[in-house]
């Protein structure tokens, strides 16, 4: 039986890593009640009982150039986080994706024989499949949350379990949509279109206008049109300077937070490549994907690109159900006309909302928990 107290150092560097490692750490005080859980987080996991020493987005970056431009400062944070577990070693480390920042620290607490977790497989299925001994030297276990994963990683010799999407416990299966639209404001018979530019500063300077641009165009054609757009405290004035610019000031709803209320209230979505996707997927809503990264970063990741698609709903489908437009792609034209099309072709609707449906009960399985059992299991051995 396990003990009610576990000293637990969890490190997350993103939004979507801090809901993912908030609903782990709800599971696992179920287990151990007086879990003492510290590292870096955001406000989910604060809202736990979680010490961050550094907040999530000091960690936030997407691309190799991006990340180098900021490098001295996030190693900066990774030697101080390093210098502290190494004088106090936790009973187990958990690094929540980031790959990059989390397998050099997992790596070294393994050798002093810390147990290491890694929630969310790094997507070695779809790049850099050169982090395979990487992790297999750094990690005792991964918590996978695609289910093609474990068998993958076992290939390699690393073990790993299939926990489920959290995102997909989350989302009901049938989404309210006249409840999510009441919720936001917005009339119940109206069509709306949900813009999700992403929630890093370095997407939202490389979406955010286009998407914005392609708005206006939709508005053009059907000036009956209703936009929403989701942010936080961090992008808000990045947002509303890109609304300003094009004169949208009067046409798109800005909300704080509340996406799943927005992609739950929509028609269609608008959104960066990433968690959003699938998402809007779970949403059973169809979506446009776009992405756009500095040049050298795309150059890098594109020629180690193993899949046809960036977004998760193609990928998970192993389809192309879905519209992608990336780098210069990224036209508002081209995304205006996407976004059209689904609302033109209910058909299409209907047939893309059964294959969410599908998804969504494949991903369903109580992550929290599952992962929690598989965690006993690692402390146990």
């Amino acid at each position: 039986m396990a003990t009610p107290d576990l000293r637990v150092s969890m490190v997350a560097a993103e939004r979507s890593g801090d809901m993912l490692a908030a609903l782990l750490l709800q599971g696992m005080q179920k287990t151990w009640p007086l879990l003492q859980a510290s590292g870096i987080g955001g406000p989910q996991m604060d809202a736990t009982g979680f010490v961050s020493r550094w907040s999530c987005d000091e960690l936030s970056v997407r691309g190799l150039v991006e990340a180098l431009w900021r490098y001295r400062h996030i190693n900066g944070i990774r030697q101080a986080l390093i210098q502290d577990l190494l004088a106090s070693p936790p009973d187990l480390y958990v690094g929540v994706d980031a790959s990059d920042f989390n397998l050099p620290v997992e790596r070294l607490l393994r050798q002093k024989g810390v147990p290491t977790v890694q929630l969310v497989c790094p997507s070695i299925w779809a790049w850099r499949p050169e982090r395979v001994k990487k992790i297999r030297d750094s990690v005792d276990h991964v918590l996978c949350i695609y289910p093609f994963e474990p068998d993958l990683l076992a290939q390699h010799g690393i073990s790993g379990t299939f926990v489920g999407h959290p995102v997909a416990d989350v989302i009901a299966l049938t989404p309210d949509r006249q409840q999510a639209r009441l919720a936001l404001g917005l009339p119940v018979d109206a069509t709306v279109v949900a813009l999700l530019p992403g929630s890093r500063p370095s997407e939202v300077k490389g979406l955010a206008l286009s998407f914005l641009q392609a708005a206006q165009l939709m508005l053009q054609q059907r000036p009956e049109l209703k936009f929403v757009l989701p942010t936080h405290g961090l992008l808000k004035p990045m947002i509303d300077a890109a609304i300003a610019q094009v004169g949208m000031q009067t046409h798109v709803q800005v909300v704080m937070g509340r996406s799943h209320e927005v992609q739950a209230a929509c028609d269609v979505a608008l959104v960066a490549s990433g968690t959003a996707t699938l998402e809007t997927a779970l949403h059973k809503r169809p979506m446009v994907i776009a992405y756009k990264m500095q040049w050298l970063s795309w150059q890098i990741a594109n020629r180690q690109r193993l899949l046809p698609w960036v977004g998760l709903p193609n990928i998970l489908c192993n389809e192309s159900l879905v519209p992608e437009f990336l780098q210069e792609q990224v036209q508002p034209t081209a995304l205006a006309q996407a976004v059209m099309r689904w609302l033109d072709d209910p058909d299409a609707v209907t047939h893309i909302q059964q294959r969410f449906a599908d998804l969504h009960h494949q991903l369903r399985q109580d992550m929290p928990t599952v992962a929690t059992h598989a965690i006993q299991k690692i402390i146990a051995a």
